[in-house]
């Protein structure tokens, strides 16, 4: 790798992680080290409608499960699992 590469971010050690989840039983591939609420959404139905409340789980090989509202992110992993189910507001 030249100098010139290592200072416009190029090179191995700048590459951008891909990491590789399931949406709805859909393999995804997310750059990143987190993902928000809004994108677990988005890839699940390729909207996020605000007539709609979104119920957004999750499982992870490597540490508890649990929900995401709108507005958290969470930490993802390989083989991360997202199940995401549309409610309509009452």
């Amino acid at each position: 790798m030249t100098q010139e590469n290592a200072q416009h971010g190029q090179g191995v050690g700048n590459k951008p992680s891909t990491t590789n989840i399931i949406v709805n039983a859909r393999p995804r591939h997310v750059e990143g080290t987190e993902i928000t609420y809004a994108t677990v959404v988005q890839l699940a139905f390729g909207e996020n409608n605000l007539e709609i409340i979104y119920t957004v789980s999750y499982t992870a090989p490597k540490m508890p499960d649990g929900t995401l509202v709108e507005g958290q992110s969470v930490a993802i992993e390989n083989g991360m699992k997202f199940d995401v189910k549309r409610t309509n507001r009452s």
